[in-house]
């Protein structure tokens, strides 16, 4: 039976061309800013003219351009290779290329059997998986893209995740000397009214942060989850990363940051943690600071999407959670296992 994956990613400009209009698509999408059109269009251009030069500073780190798509045709590949030849990977970008409009024709000129929507975001937020899932809906309806489909929203604490994650942990201790550090998970930060309204995405970045100290079974490590990328005048949830990096400074700790809801390299990880952050921390006199690795295309984490493919497959399911059929509490109203209850 054919299998059309569809791999959801933020995506990131190609260029330094593509910086604005990459920019211009995030804020334009009601899930991130929620004004009615045409203000969210125009409130979107403004926002994308102000920001495009610091951005474009930010990818001149990266040679220009964002690794996002390069390292997550490396994960497809991977996926490909471990489920067999009745399966292929097919990646659906939510603010550039490739869109979900041209993936929906590739898909549908494929001809699958059935296909599954397999975010690469871990944990479910309606502004990322959310996003992705409802872009992919509408540009399959307006293709006639029918075949029985499958959405895998989250997997917060799989197994193979969990492994990579722990492993990272180990390997960025390895390289610290003998001082007590502290860990800090660090995940892209939300806005807190979001999170209010009942998006399941912190929550779910804890259940993630429990299964990796759990597996790691250290009862002395001294560990905080943090949250980066703070954008606008709006109040976000914390702590955040940047206060976590002056807390430690304050307190003489050498650091440790585990990127826990990245799973691939890209400005949030090779700017924003690993320049930006690491600065900070001399500025501040913490004594060390080592980024652990993000999961990538580790064996341990393509294990763990396999899992989660033939159990979506097998579940008979429209939407299927990592754990069965809802992770979330029931005051999560975000969360998209409350449909099939």
């Amino acid at each position: 039976m054919k299998t059309a994956i569809i791999l959801f990613n933020l995506g990131g400009p190609d260029g330094p061309g593509a910086v604005k209009p990459f920019l211009f698509n995030l804020f334009s999408d009601p899930a991130i800013i929620g004004l009615p059109q045409p203000l969210r269009w125009l409130v979107a251009k403004l926002i994308a003219g102000r920001r495009a030069p610091v951005a474009r500073t930010i990818y001149d780190h990266m040679g220009g351009r964002s690794p996002i798509l390069p390292n997550t045709e490396d994960q497809a590949r991977a996926l490909e290779a471990a489920l067999g030849p009745e399966f292929k990977c097919f990646i659906a970008m939510r603010y550039w290329r490739p869109r979900a409009r041209d993936q929906v024709a590739a898909v549908k000129a494929w001809q699958p059997d059935r296909i599954l929507l397999l975010p690469l975001y871990p944990q479910f937020s309606t502004t990322t998986t959310g996003s992705s899932v409802r872009e992919w809906q509408r540009e399959a309806r307006r293709a006639g893209l029918d075949a029985p489909t499958t959405t895998l929203c989250c997997y917060p604490a799989n197994e193979g995740f969990v492994e990579a994650v722990v492993d990272g942990v180990r390997a960025g201790l390895a390289r610290m000397d003998r001082a007590r550090p502290r860990v800090l998970f660090s995940a892209h930060g939300l806005p807190k009214k979001i999170v209010s309204a009942g998006d399941p995405y912190q929550g779910q970045v804890e259940q993630s942060v429990a299964a990796v100290l759990a597996r790691l079974a250290l009862p002395d490590l001294d560990w905080v989850i943090c949250y980066q990328s703070r954008v606008g005048p709006l109040e976000w949830i914390g702590p955040s990363t940047e206060a976590e990096v002056i807390r430690a400074g304050a307190d003489g700790v050498p650091l440790l940051v585990v990127p826990i809801a990245f799973v691939s390299d890209h400005s949030e990880t090779l700017v924003e943690l690993d320049i930006e952050y690491r600065e900070l921390a001399r500025q501040k006199g913490v004594p060390d600071y080592v980024r652990a690795p993000t999961v990538g295309a580790t064996p341990s984490f393509i294990a763990g999407l396999v899992d989660e493919v033939r159990r979506a497959m097998a579940s008979g399911r429209p939407i299927v959670s990592g754990e069965g059929p809802r992770l979330c509490p029931g005051d999560r109203v975000g969360c998209p296992c409350g449909e099939t209850r």
